[in-house]
């Protein structure tokens, strides 16, 4: 089978791959396969649906609430063919939440699974959203094509990110970056049509959808798609259905080697196991390899597709805890380094360039500044430092302090607070909040656990609590964020 034509359109992978080998499976789910051809009628029937029976149109967004599922992925297509665009949302978060994000970009309608229906009507008529089910999805009408409306440059998926302020921003991934990024992806994986790639990280997250399973799609491999992550389902899967790739974070990581059966698994069908995190725990790394199976790393952000700094599976053992060489096509600078380390600056073909609606996300030449502090090798090879904002990361999730000190600072009994990284064996990091209680006012941990519950999401809540008489400060007031840590740790 020959590889797609490098002018192939984003929203005519689906129909291209079905044309070079259609009865191939492109998708496994719960068991059931998706043929390439199949697959591709599902994104037209999809098309045809949302343009003659919903009314689609170019520019118009449509929110996915749900776990993994095929439909998620041919609505990507679909919508891409229309000119339209998916918003899918964290599933992790509060419903405050996601008011806050249909408040900013307005999309038109909530396609849901069955497990998020409450849910998704709970949100119906919420700035004119509308809810639907994902078995509609299935029934539109097909006798009448959608017409092409999108281009290269046309948006195709909204992506929210904490980033480096307390406000959520949507990263804008037009069609053309989510294509250069499928075919930089595919290329230095190495993926081809006998890998089998086991997805099982959301793909609400660029991470779980752009790292390997659009760009396995793209390269004509199989998909098993799981709904969500168990180390029981994965360290089956790796057994049962013989996976060549998968992608996993430290946090999945170690529950599979934490796991009673992690021993004995058979592991001997996967080439590389992929992981998206600036930084890999290295007992982590020394277990997979110890079972004989590579572990790269990639290292990238919402904005930058993710795929731009990657270490090949040739280089697994000797470079661990690098994240490698720029991808093909990607520019990589540290900026102002100093004694070699610097902020790390990147550029390319998959790299956002603006936030919604109309917010800039690159400079004037195109550089996307990262806030990751990296220091760069004689052979060219990064690997990351820490990083230049007090964003924290647990299990994959980008948190901002700001978020949670606004809601603790609500408290009729909190003066001030502050939140901050400890570093987690299982998490990578947690968050933990150092509190000064107003002058004559005691609190007690349990209060304050009641008064985030149902207003943060699961992994931004606090998990250590430290109750201070005042906040270390610099001599202009901010907080030492550092300094807080330490006394944390010691």
């Amino acid at each position: 089978m020959a590889q797609l034509s490098s002018d192939v359109f984003f929203h005519e992978v689906p129909l291209a791959r079905a044309q070079a080998d259609g009865d191939a499976v492109a998708i496994v789910h719960e068991g059931v396969a998706i043929t390439c051809r199949e697959f591709a009628r599902q994104c037209d029937a999809m098309a045809a649906g949302l343009w003659h029976e919903w009314g689609v149109r170019a520019g118009d967004r449509i929110a996915w609430l749900g776990a993994n599922h095929p439909a998620q992925i041919a609505l990507l297509f679909a919508l891409a063919r229309i000119g339209a665009i998916l918003l899918p949302l964290n599933t992790r978060l509060a419903p405050l939440e996601w008011r806050a994000l249909i408040d900013d970009c307005s999309p038109r309608f909530l396609v849901h699974d069955a497990a998020f229906a409450d849910a998704a009507h709970a949100l119906d008529g919420h700035c004119g959203i509308a809810a639907r089910s994902l078995d509609e999805l299935h029934r539109f009408d097909t006798r009448h094509a959608a017409p092409v409306m999108g281009l290269p440059s046309s948006p195709v998926l909204l992506v929210y990110t904490s980033g480096t302020t307390s406000r959520a921003k949507a990263a804008v991934h037009t069609q053309a970056n989510l294509l250069a990024n499928m075919q930089i992806a595919s290329q230095v994986q190495e993926i081809t049509r006998r890998d089998v790639v086991a997805t099982m990280l959301p793909l609400f997250h660029v991470g779980g959808l752009c790292i390997q399973t659009l760009p396995a799609l793209f390269a004509g491999a199989k998909v098993i798609l799981h709904s969500r992550f168990t180390p029981d389902a994965a360290l089956a899967c790796f057994e049962r259905d013989r996976p060549t790739l998968t992608l996993q974070v430290p946090a999945t990581m170690r529950a599979m080697i934490e796991h009673p059966h992690w021993h004995d698994a058979d592991l001997s069908g996967l080439r590389a196991l992929w992981a998206g995190s600036s930084v890999l725990p290295r007992d982590l790394v020394d277990a997979f390899h110890a079972r004989g199976v590579a572990v790269c790393n990639v290292y990238g952000s919402t904005e930058t597709g993710p795929f731009s700094i990657a270490l090949p599976a040739r280089f697994a053992r000797s470079h661990a805890g690098s994240c490698g060489w720029p991808a093909p096509g990607v520019d990589v600078m540290l900026h102002e380094a100093s004694k070699g380390v610097g902020e790390l600056w990147v550029r390319g073909p998959n790299v956002v360039q603006r936030y919604w609606p109309d917010q800039s996300a690159c400079d004037s030449d195109g550089w996307f500044h990262t806030g990751d502090l990296a220091n760069r090798a004689d052979d060219g090879s990064y690997t990351i430092a820490g990083r230049l904002k007090d964003l924290i990361i647990s299990g994959g999730e980008n948190i901002h302090p700001a978020q949670i000190e606004a809601l603790l600072a609500s408290h009729p009994c909190v003066a001030e607070c502050a939140a901050f990284a400890l570093p987690d064996e299982t998490w990578g990091e947690i968050v933990a909040v150092a509190v000064v209680a107003k002058p004559g006012q005691t609190i007690a941990e349990q209060e304050l656990r009641d008064w985030t519950q149902g207003k943060l999401a699961r992994f931004k809540l606090p998990r250590r609590w430290f109750f201070v008489a005042a906040l270390p400060k610099t001599a202009l007031g901010k907080v030492q964020r550092a300094e807080l840590a330490c006394l944390a740790s010691s």
